[in-house]
């Protein structure tokens, strides 16, 4: 199956090949933690996070940048410094390589970062071109916040809407097929420009710096169901997630409603997920309103009880006790490379 590995496997095969341990690292890999934070023993620490981008392809270079960086911001730290590997299919245009690149370059100078190295080469058997990136960033230690930070009580506030940048993955890599299930090309258009709503820097630093959150996470692969059950599982709690108040955008019901998706489940960029404890919740939805930006408390933290997350949708009740939930994206992917082998085997 596409996507994250198991945690059973990557607690035996992974987290438990990490070469010498080293005590300035306070965070290191762990499943739903977000960046490295590293002690430099000034009152401050370092934050890095490495990522990938597998599942879109014609704004690779600006999603590159911001949404490694998101996991930096989420950490209450300003992203600096940035590194990208980049892997494209062979004959690759220059002009595919140019374009790649100036998104780069503007999506870094929009958030004040610097590009500082990387690799660049072309590679057989790729049907589409694959990046690994790496920012950094420093914040005062004292400020750090983590996605294990969630406590009983907390109430779930989350940023925009769900799925935005599933959205615009959607009305530009798989525009032709919504178009042939018409889709009219003004939703497609707009929502192609959710990639301008995929920071979460703002909203993350300004919940960090002001102390609100006792959690944050961007909730990237398996959307805000995966980011949520993410935050319970480094917690070690139960989240009660309230479907029914998830804001969801009218472009992105109409996409995931064509496509016979699920919005919860769609790759999430742009929408920051934060646990806020019960007497800073109005302060701190004020602080974003304040910002410009939309927030909604969708849920509420608990002690655990044999889950992750309880979703209450239209007075039902569905218990998720797998940490990774398996995105949409993935799941189109597949399918269309399945369609495409059929049709190849006629």
């Amino acid at each position: 199956m596409i996507g994250k590995i198991p945690p059973r496997i990557m607690e035996k095969l992974v987290y438990s090949k990490l070469g010498v341990i080293d005590p300035s690292v306070l965070v290191g890999p762990a499943i739903g933690e977000d960046a490295a934070i590293i002690d430099l023993g000034d009152g401050r620490a370092l934050v890095v996070h490495n990522d990938a981008i597998t599942g879109a392809s014609e704004f690779l270079g600006w999603l590159a940048v911001h949404i490694v960086s998101n996991d930096i911001a989420v950490r209450g730290a300003r992203p600096k410094w940035f590194l990208m590997s980049l892997f494209l299919p062979e004959n690759t245009s220059k002009d595919f390589l140019e374009r790649i690149m100036s998104q780069v370059d503007k999506a870094a100078k929009e958030l004040g970062m610097m590009v500082i190295g990387g690799h660049t080469e072309t590679t057989s058997n790729l049907d589409r071109p694959i990046v690994g990136t790496t920012a950094i960033g420093i914040v005062e230690k004292d400020k750090a916040v983590t996605t294990s930070g969630a406590r009983a009580g907390d109430y779930v506030i989350m940023t925009k809407t769900a799925a935005i940048e599933g959205t615009a993955i959607l009305c530009t890599d798989f525009a032709g097929i919504l178009r042939n299930k018409g889709v009219d090309e003004k939703v497609l258009e707009k929502g192609s420009k959710f990639l301008a709503k995929v920071s979460v820097m703002k909203e993350a630093l300004a919940l960090a710096e002001r102390g609100f959150a006792t959690s944050m996470h961007d909730p990237t692969e398996g959307g805000i169901l995966g980011g949520v059950a993410e935050i319970a599982y480094a917690s070690r709690k139960t989240i009660e997630l309230w479907a029914d108040k998830l804001p969801i955008a009218k472009e992105t019901k109409l996409i995931t409603e064509t496509l016979r998706i699920d919005p919860l489940k769609l790759i999430s960029s742009g929408a920051l997920v934060a646990t806020i404890p019960p007497n800073r919740v109005e302060e701190a939805l004020k602080t974003l309103r304040m910002l410009g930006i939309g927030s909604t408390v969708i849920g509420r933290v608990h002690d655990y009880s044999d889950c992750l997350v309880k979703v209450v949708k239209n007075s039902s009740m569905e218990f998720v006790s797998d940490v990774y939930v398996y995105d949409e994206l993935f799941r189109l992917w597949k399918k269309i490379k399945v369609k495409k082998k059929s049709t190849l085997e006629c």
